[in-house]
């Protein structure tokens, strides 16, 4: 099995793969390469794994204090679509899985993770977080209130004042780790996501920490609500919603294959 390749130092992780029929997850020595070919924009084409596939969200299995920590690279700086590796809650309504897909309803998204996203999204609630390329990125949905109410039937008529509703139930922090630097002559600590770095993240009660080759680069007071599961992935999806209250979403082509190789997991 899959999962029993890398073991935690206080479990054996239950990890399974989530495949696109095109999608390709190959186990290597010391991880994995998760691969998804070239293609067009209408294909959507996913490598995963996860620990929840087919759970509720109330037996996902993390709770802080916990810490994650593996090495990555990529085949290439800018990639289409999304990859990444962490903790989230999956607050879609919808599962996918071949086989697997199950209907539920959504739930305001938990997450703390590395996200890389290429420019086609903008995956924030906030002007003056970043939005794309390699983040170490927390959301932490506060549950309904009368402002999520208010977002909600707000958002077909004035996005633009949705969104900001929005970012007061979903809080969240950033800090760019690679990719291009927001200020001219500032260097991200990842400066080329194709070499090995070690990433890792502790989330605890009070805050969550990330590191980047044992430098911290994201130290914060928000701390999602749990419990959370973990999930490593590559896709060619994107999702926006800009400043300008634009809602994005879509497939992007792939003019290459594309990968990310994953070695030296520890989950504690």
């Amino acid at each position: 099995m899959l999962g029993e390749r890398i073991i935690g130092t206080f479990r054996m992780l239950n990890l399974k793969p989530r495949l696109s029929r095109d999608g390709e997850l190959t186990p290597t020595a010391r991880g994995w390469i998760f691969r998804i070919p070239a293609g067009p924009a209408h294909r959507y084409r996913l490598s995963q794994l996860d620990d929840h596939l087919g759970m509720a969200r109330t037996e996902y299995p993390w709770r802080p204090p916990m810490r994650m920590q593996l090495e990555a690279r990529a085949s290439a700086e800018m990639l289409p679509g999304t990859w990444g590796f962490g903790l989230w809650n999956d607050p879609y309504g919808f599962s996918f899985g071949p086989g697997n897909g199950f209907l539920r309803l959504p739930a305001l998204p938990q997450a703390a993770w590395f996200f890389f996203s290429s420019p086609t999204s903008y995956l924030s609630f906030r002007d003056d977080k970043p939005a794309n390329g390699l983040l170490a990125q927390l959301f932490a949905g506060r549950g309904f209130s009368p402002v999520l109410f208010r977002a909600v039937a707000t958002l077909p008529f004035w996005p633009k004042t949705a969104r900001q509703l929005f970012s007061r139930v979903v809080l969240e922090d950033a800090a760019r780790v690679g990719g291009e630097a927001p200020n001219e002559g500032a260097k991200p600590p990842v400066e080329d996501v194709t070499q090995w770095h070690k990433y890792g993240l502790e989330w605890m009660p009070e805050g969550t920490v990330f590191h980047v080759d044992e430098t911290p680069v994201l130290r914060s007071l928000l701390s999602p609500r749990p419990p959370m599961g973990l999930v490593i992935w590559i896709d060619n999806q994107y999702a926006g919603f800009t400043p300008q209250g634009k809602l994005t979403w879509g497939l992007e082509e792939n003019l290459e294959p594309a990968w990310v190789e994953i070695r030296d997991l520890v989950v504690e």
